[in-house]
């Protein structure tokens, strides 16, 4: 799971990274709101962890901007206000909860696997599309009675295409989640790896195709 923290205070911001990294969390940050909202157009996270109070834009606005483009992303608020209507007002610009500094690490991972369970973090380890089924457990891909196991990479694509099998994957989405923010992954690895996704699809006989879907992106289709 990959979340993203947006805070201007470095010293804290590096604090929650660590927390978060401990618990094997993939994290990416962003020290004011204008770059933590580019970080959060792309979809690739499961919690966005923003505080309001940010150089260039405000976690309130970052916030409304993010839900008025459809990024319905979980989010965590953070601000030194406690009053009832700064609570409201980050409540009323898409926030999904709300945490007054000072606040304990244990409390911010509760309200993570909060927001996580309820976006899904607890789903089927067996998941079908078409006549191909998809073991998350075990990374292993069948159709009848072939199958065939995947890498780690090749799996965690797969993941992401059949979650999701009727929305096209970008390669930045595919990079940002599997390789991770500051990689150096480039668009031939997403080549690479798909071609590889292919080949072990082809082999099982299955009826499901990677489609590439041009200048956008990849889903799965019968």
């Amino acid at each position: 799971m990959r979340i993203l923290v947006v805070e201007d205070e470095i010293r804290l911001c590096d604090a929650l990274c660590q927390i978060l990294k401990e618990k094997k969390y993939m994290t990416d940050f962003a020290n004011d709101g204008e770059d933590g909202e580019a970080l959060a157009e792309s979809g690739a996270y499961d919690v966005i962890i923003l505080d309001v109070m940010l150089p260039k834009k405000n976690g309130f606005d970052v916030a409304r901007s993010l839900r008025e483009k459809h990024i319905a992303t979980p989010i965590i608020m953070l601000t030194a206000k406690d009053s009832v209507s700064d609570k409201v007002t980050g409540l009323d610009c898409g926030a999904d909860d709300y945490m007054t500094k000072p606040f304990s690490p244990e409390e911010l991972l509760a309200r993570v696997r909060a927001l996580t369970r309820r976006q899904g973090e607890i789903i089927s380890d067996k998941v079908t599309y078409g006549d191909m089924t998809f073991l998350r457990s075990s990374s292993v891909i069948s159709c009848k009675d072939k199958e065939v196991r995947l890498n780690f990479k090749e799996a965690q694509i797969m993941n992401l295409l059949i979650s999701r099998p009727s929305v096209i994957l970008s390669k930045d989405e595919i990079i940002i989640k599997v390789w991770g923010y500051d990689s150096e992954a480039t668009d031939a690895n997403v080549e690479a790896y798909i071609s590889f996704l292919r080949k072990k699809i082809a082999f099982i006989g299955s009826n499901v195709s990677i489609v590439s879907i041009k200048k956008q992106g990849y889903r799965l289709e019968e």
